[in-house]
């Protein structure tokens, strides 16, 4: 059985090289082979299949059965991506301390005397980001245009929206009328909710204190936002809200 070059990509996305991505591909489809066995089958040059073999062992894609000669044996892929995503979250960890310890100081330093009020954001998983650590900070109100919900948006928003109303924080939602009720009646566990005929972009204001705009983008596909923690322009992009908001229709659950 072949494997698709989709699936290669995603082994070495997932830290798997191109040696490590063949030698783990045959031991799977044949089992448990012996390092030269592997070397003809994957194929791998006999002089590196050993190194690719420990780095696999290591990474927790296979495991070794002593002997004369030792086999190598393949651990099934839930068992693999499940040490790679233990070992990615250790190191990430461990990083995110290091990092956090040293180079936050200098940012911090620097962001007093020079720090831009407004930034461009590219690309749907850095906007969806940005969007999480804008509510992450909201404390007394959050207002959230948006011309659909899409399930993504929904799974991303949902569990620190409902936490922030817990805690008090007034959430305010207008969409428009061709996002279907069950999605409407999810949001509402969270916020006030409207619905309007139609709407162009979207974004979200926190605490009158920063802004997002969510644009269209360059090309098809392309994801833009612009945000902010100009108060001026969050009192505007607050204003405009209100001024929809007013004629707005309200969701009845």
């Amino acid at each position: 059985m072949s494997v698709s070059d989709k699936t290669r990509r995603a082994l070495q996305d997932l830290g798997l090289t191109e040696y490590e991505t063949r030698a783990y591909l045959a031991l799977l489809k044949r089992g448990a082979m012996t390092a030269s066995e592997t070397s003809e089958l994957a194929p791998v040059p006999y002089s590196k299949v050993y190194e690719v073999l420990g780095s696999l062992e290591r990474k927790g894609w296979i495991e070794t059965e002593p002997g004369r000669p030792s086999k190598y044996y393949p651990r099934s892929p839930t068992d693999a991506l499940e040490a790679t995503r233990l070992r990615r979250e250790r190191s990430l960890g461990a990083n995110e301390t290091q990092v956090l310890s040293e180079l936050t100081p200098i940012f911090e330093k620097r962001d007093s005397q020079e720090r831009p009020d407004i930034w461009i954001v590219r690309g749907e998983f850095n906007i969806l980001s940005k969007i999480r650590e804008t509510l992450g900070r909201s404390t007394k109100e959050i207002l959230i245009a948006v011309p659909t919900l899409s399930r993504e948006i929904m799974d991303l928003a949902s569990p620190t929206l409902l936490h922030l109303k817990s805690v008090g924080v007034k959430i305010q939602l207008m969409t428009s009328e061709s996002v279907d009720r069950e999605t409407l009646h999810e949001a509402s566990e969270f916020a006030e909710v409207k619905v309007r005929g139609q709407m162009f972009g979207g974004g979200l204001v926190s605490d009158v204190q920063e802004v997002m705009l969510l644009l269209e983008g360059e090309g098809e596909g392309t994801a833009l936002a612009i945000w902010s923690d100009h108060v001026g322009l969050a009192r505007f992009a607050k204003n405009y809200f209100e001024y929809l908001w007013s004629d707005a229709k309200v969701y009845q659950r």
